[in-house]
């Protein structure tokens, strides 16, 4: 009689070990779906322009729990219809070398690494070191979180937005579906919210401060980015845009 519990325990344990072992083989295996999921949706996207995001979706859940009103304004243009000012202020403000990189941008990764440049100099840059591609990605699948887990998956799944999008496919997205402010989505949206017009009509001043609030859109405000703006300006020029 008393072998009996030592029995019972020593039978439990590896029921115990087969039970966690197959907890974490359908976890990998939902992880995997997950992964393959949002891979496939980067190739639809390169026909289709996505109804929302994950930011938008973070937002909207959001403001169930705000007293603010949230009124989402979101209109997708195909990157003709908007002004090549806005498109290169963009990339030099936020990806400078997003012609020339394959979604991470190294260099900038080792500056922003390292804190060379910060907020309290007078060059400071406006970015840190996460390309156009990589901010495509967060936004379209894992929202304004930051996890070792999303930027791991991030990581893996900027490659594939390269191979399947092409450049002018990713920043004609991305222009689309970032944040310009509360509930302001997308370069047309922006530009009607704050300067009355279309991004097709923006000048280099109106687009070079709308990209000076990309860094933090639910705190900055165009009219108060006219150092950065400037800043902004003069590095399209240093392109030669």
């Amino acid at each position: 009689m008393p072998s009996t519990p030592l029995k019972s325990h020593a039978v439990a344990s590896p029921r115990r070990k087969l039970s966690l072992r197959s907890i974490a083989r359908w976890l990998l295996i939902v992880l995997a779906s997950l992964w393959l999921l949002a891979a496939l949706t980067l190739a639809a996207l390169r026909f289709i322009d996505p109804p929302t995001t994950a930011v938008h979706a973070e937002r909207r859940i959001q403001s169930w729990f705000s007293t603010t009103p949230y009124n989402p304004r979101y209109d997708f243009l195909p990157l003709n219809r908007i002004s090549p000012d806005f498109q290169h202020a963009v990339i030099a403000a936020e990806d400078a070398r997003f012609y020339q990189h394959h979604g991470f941008d190294w260099q900038a990764m080792e500056i922003a690494a390292e804190g060379d440049l910060d907020d309290h100099k007078p060059n400071h840059r406006l970015r840190g070191g996460s390309t156009i591609d990589q901010q495509l990605v967060k936004n379209l699948f894992f929202g304004t979180g930051r996890t070792l887990l999303r930027k791991g998956a991030e990581t893996t799944l900027v490659p594939i937005a390269e191979l399947v999008l092409g450049k002018q496919r990713i920043l004609e997205l991305y222009l689309n579906v970032v944040e310009w402010g509360p509930g302001i989505y997308g370069a047309e949206a922006a530009s009607r919210y704050y300067f009355h017009t279309s991004a097709r009509n923006l000048n280099r001043r109106q687009a070079a401060e709308l990209a000076a609030i990309l860094p933090a859109p639910l705190k900055r405000r165009p009219d108060h980015m006219a150092p950065d703006s400037t800043l902004i300006q003069e590095r399209m020029r240093q392109m030669n845009w």
